[in-house]
């Protein structure tokens, strides 16, 4: 395989044979092919693209790079959510548990942060002990058991993805939908999984901030899933502020378990249910939506919710004490208060501008092998639409040294942006499956 070649060739617009791209994808994961030589070819693609041959061929390609999760035997049924990446998105923290406590097996495999967006993984391992790198038997033992698991991509799963994952990450290759999809549904597919529910971002903070081009992204994972037989669900939601209130890694946990005891930020709590709706309706334990609702709900207000995350938090050697006291997670030595410059209204909170300056104060990875302070980022309560007057506390900033706070309060004022209301795209605006869009705002 003349590697030079296959890059040249995608450069110039021409596809690769399903074959090659399966070839390549086995010699990169044996390390046979450099990271340099994949990431000109990553390029060539977000520059290309796919055709649906190509997509193909590199999710199994991909899928088959590693072993899957097996369930033979096992009648409950399995569904997962996956979300394309947000900042302050720390949905899967109460989704798991809640699903879970409603009988419902939730295999959830998550991903490490990604360019400016936060990782589940990230802010699961704030919590002291966790191990989130379970073998496929460890998990399948524990979804027996527990019937929850919250895992990073194991060395068995889709490890081709886990390499890719880690480069795209920095070398300026994730906003590609092929890329993206191949990427997600890979390792989603080779969960075992009776269904599956996507929760694509849009707006400013995406990394497809176009609606058109997020419907397109849920639409190619969808038929993906469809034709491997697992069918899959889309909703795209906001991304064009924070969701909730925290924004970084130990502080989203904090605000999880909030929400677990019914103290959530109704945004957070809104997309959280709805996910939840899908779930439940894929996996054929609520009759309708109404009745989904409502099992989720009391999962949170009867406590089950919660015990089912002690449960997990303790089975993944974390320290369960956090659900009740979260100074136990990682403090910042550092926090200052944001205040409002002037009188006005909020237009915006700016995602992408919070997610970089979290990346900038130690709490995500420029490259590969950073280390991250899991204790750093921001609270950030004001909303777009809130009216302010000058001197109002809206945000605070959690560093851990003054300059970090100097450098998060600037950021703060750049991202907060105080002027005439603007528009803002509703919390959940489409329904998305194999057979239709339905436009829910």
């Amino acid at each position: 395989m003349v590697i030079p070649s296959l890059i040249g060739h995608k450069r110039d617009g021409h596809a690769l044979q399903p074959a090659e791209w399966g070839e390549l994808i086995r010699e990169y994961t044996a390390g046979r092919v450099p990271d340099y030589q994949m990431s000109a070819l990553l390029m060539a693609v977000v520059w290309r693209g796919l055709t649906p041959e190509e997509l193909a061929a590199l999710t199994d390609a991909m899928i088959d790079s590693g072993d899957r999760l097996r369930f033979d035997g096992f009648a409950q049924p399995r569904v997962d959510k996956h979300s394309t990446g947000g900042v302050g998105d720390k949905v899967s923290l109460l989704l798991a548990p809640m699903v879970a406590s409603c009988g419902v097996a939730v295999p959830m495999m998550s991903g490490r942060g990604l360019g400016h967006t936060g990782g589940t993984l990230d802010k699961l391992e704030s919590i002291a002990g966790f191990r989130t790198g379970l073998t496929l038997a460890e998990t399948r033992a524990q979804i027996e058991r527990l019937g929850c698991a919250m895992i990073g991509q194991t060395p068995e799963i889709a490890p081709a993805d886990k390499r890719l994952y880690a480069l795209r990450d920095v070398t300026g290759t994730v906003e590609s939908i092929p890329l993206i999809a191949a990427s997600i549904m890979s390792k989603k597919l080779a969960e075992g999984l009776n269904g599956l529910v996507l929760d694509v971002k849009t707006g400013s903070g995406a990394f497809l901030p176009e609606p058109a081009r997020a419907l397109e992204l849920a639409q190619t994972m969808i038929g993906l899933g469809q034709v491997r037989g697992c069918p899959t669900v889309a909703l795209l939601t906001a991304m064009d502020r924070p969701l909730g209130r925290a924004c970084g890694n130990a502080l989203e946990v904090e605000e999880a378990i909030e929400g677990l005891r019914g103290d959530g930020p109704a945004d957070l709590m809104e997309v959280t249910y709805a996910l939840g709706v899908e779930m439940l309706l894929l996996a054929g334990a609520s009759p309708n939506a109404a009745a989904a609702r409502q099992r989720l709900e009391e999962s949170v207000t009867s406590g089950r919710a919660l015990q089912k995350l002690a449960g997990v938090i303790e089975a993944q050697g974390g320290n369960p004490a956090v659900l009740d006291d979260p100074s136990v997670l990682p403090q910042a030595a550092e926090v200052e208060v944001f205040r409002a410059p002037r009188d006005g209204v909020i237009a915006a909170v700016e995602p992408r501008r919070i997610g970089r300056a979290i990346i900038e104060l130690g709490g995500g990875r420029r490259t590969i092998e950073d280390q991250i302070d899991p204790s750093v980022g921001f609270v950030i309560p004001a909303k777009p639409g809130d009216r302010v007057k000058a001197g109002e506390p809206l945000a605070s900033v959690f560093a851990r040294d003054e300059a970090g706070a100097a450098l998060g309060l600037k950021a703060l004022g750049e991202a907060i942006v105080i002027k005439n209301a603007g528009k803002l795209t509703p919390l959940i605006t489409h329904r998305v499956t194999a057979d239709s869009v339905t436009e829910l705002a």
